[in-house]
């Protein structure tokens, strides 16, 4: 089973200011100046400034496009001139929020993606970084989301993945820690993943649901008469469970 530990997480927003900037940074130089034009034809409390200052402004579009990522963007000298909030409306601002380990200055750094195209495998190691587990379960942590097919299951038994992270990657590691690391993976978003099986994933399913009765029902049914379950023997489970075919 797994051991119960306090776990810390910190959420981080971006403010608008910042999620404007970066929106706005991802336009190019060249159609700028039209996105701004097009900005004030629709917007009649907005003015078009002089050429000057329009020419100028471009120039530090421009520099500061070409240097991202080496530099950096001083942000702070152009909202002297300008506020980006006046060229993109509230439609423009993605609404996400950012996830950051709480973690000790002794502990690795783990870098979560922030990618809008992150992958499937990514999308897992993302919650992994979240959790404060230590080095050795976040390596086998690392090889069971390896190990998860395009469909959300884990097909191959425990004992093999033992074998593979002893040969392949040196841990020696019991298939009961295997067992504690993929509970952990299963808890996962979307729910169900990490799944042995239909039935495994059907269940894990249904455990996020809310405690009705005709939840607890259901995983009963899922647990302990599946088979009955997926040859549609719905009047056989309605014997055993002492309640009416209709009930189900």
């Amino acid at each position: 089973m797994l051991k119960q530990s306090l776990q810390q997480k910190l959420l981080q927003k971006l403010s608008p200011q910042q999620i404007q900037l970066m929106k706005l940074l991802q336009i190019p130089s060249a159609n700028l100046e039209q996105r701004i034009k097009e900005e004030i034809e629709q917007n009649p409390a907005l003015e078009e400034g002089a050429a000057e200052s329009e020419e100028g402004e471009t120039n530090e579009y421009d520099e500061g496009a070409d240097g991202l990522g080496d530099e950096g963007i001083d942000t702070e000298n152009n909202n002297d001139d300008f506020d980006i909030s006046d060229y993109l409306s509230d439609d423009d601002i993605p609404s996400y929020k950012l996830s950051t380990q709480n973690s000790g200055p002794d502990d690795e750094k783990r870098d979560i993606p922030i990618s809008g195209g992150m992958s499937f495998q990514d999308l897992l190691i993302s919650q992994l970084n979240m959790r404060m587990v230590d080095d050795r379960a976040y390596e086998i942590a690392l090889h069971l989301i390896g190990s998860i097919d395009n469909d959300g299951y884990i097909r191959r038994p425990l004992n093999a993945i033992v074998d593979d992270l002893a040969f392949a990657q040196n841990i020696f590691a019991t298939e009961d820690e295997l067992k504690e690391m993929l509970e952990v993976l299963q808890d996962f978003d979307p729910p169900g993943v990490g799944a042995r099986d239909l039935q495994e994933c059907l269940y894990l399913q249904l455990e996020r649901k809310s405690g009705s009765e005709d939840q607890e029902r259901a995983k009963t049914i899922i647990k302990d008469h599946f088979e009955e379950f997926s040859k549609k023997h719905y009047s056989k489970i309605a014997r055993k469970l002492g309640i009416e075919e209709d009930d189900l």
